[in-house]
């Protein structure tokens, strides 16, 4: 359970994940991909008369796709409750609460645990009362459903990831109106270990290479974890202020400012093929001419 958990960036260095074939293990890293999921000739046909559909869109299920800051909030303010404990006020320690390792928080910050075991139980019942407040969220995030169906009628594919299991986050999106804008779900199930990884995941399930991936996100180690991967990041302005999320390539303060054609800008300074593999080729110089006729 990976939900008061803080995970690894990840695709540092080239770093990837392995797949299996029949020919044996399989090697799957950022470079990989971007030169494995080339479009076909019909492809860029396609993409030529309907650029947005060339995209992939990777949501972030915390604070982006669903309010999990309160979710978690609320979890521990159940605990502290339960156990007779006071949560504290001050804005460092319950931010720590929101995005530090659970073991850290309840041994180190709050002294609540003073045993293993009982630090066990105290995880265990933290991430059984945020389950429960899971199944009371009925809305998304403001704007969302406006924008996804804006991408829906466009035809840009979109993926949500998280590390909730298949079951309770698909029927989360259930409950909330979102499924049918998601293609691809991307879990707990699919036994990644960063959150790059996640991201990596997605995009070959979109089947669109990493380059040409946008990644939504609220956090800067997701930011961090989307260009590490080639990706272009959109900031959600909230859990963290705007100034904590310059390195994003667009910051907006809800998705009632974006318009389909602001993915299109992401990539327009750069052109059509950024951040693609390019194989440099060395031109020999050209053979001397020989004269052969007396010009004189």
């Amino acid at each position: 359970n990976k939900i008061f958990i803080e995970e690894a960036i990840g695709a540092e260095y080239g770093e990837g994940f392995e797949t299996f074939r029949l020919d044996g293990p399989l090697k799957v890293d950022v470079d990989f991909l971007n030169d494995r999921l080339q479009e076909s000739f019909l492809q860029r046909i396609r993409y030529a008369m309907k650029p947005d559909e060339a995209f992939g869109l990777i949501f972030s299920w915390d604070n982006v796709v669903a309010d999990a800051r309160a979710l978690k909030l609320d979890a521990w303010k159940k605990l502290a409750s339960e156990e007779g404990k006071d949560i504290p006020t001050n804005g460092v320690i319950q931010r720590f609460m929101l995005h530090a390792d659970a073991n850290h928080v309840l041994h180190k910050v709050l002294q609540w645990g003073n045993g293993e075991s009982e630090l066990e139980r105290l995880k265990s019942r933290l991430t059984q009362l945020y389950y429960e407040n899971l199944l009371k969220l009925s809305a998304p995030m403001e704007g969302l459903r406006e924008w996804l169906d804006a991408l829906y009628t466009a035809g840009t594919p979109c993926a949500v990831v998280s590390c909730l299991d298949r079951i309770n986050l698909l029927t989360a999106l259930q409950r909330m109106g979102l499924k049918k804008y998601f293609q691809v779900i991307v879990s707990e199930e699919d036994g990644m270990e960063s959150i790059a990884h996640r991201f990596l995941s997605a995009a070959v399930k979109l089947d669109r290479k990493p380059s040409k991936c946008i990644v939504f996100e609220d956090d800067p180690r997701g930011i961090t974890a989307a260009h590490n991967c080639t990706m272009m990041a959109v900031a959600l302005i909230g859990a963290h202020p705007a100034y904590e999320l310059v390195q994003a390539d667009l910051a907006v303060a809800s998705f009632n400012e974006l318009s389909v054609i602001n993915l299109r800008r992401l990539f327009a300074n750069n052109g059509s093929t950024f951040m693609d593999l390019q194989k440099q080729i060395i031109e020999k110089a050209p053979p001397k001419r020989k004269l052969t006729v007396d010009t004189i």
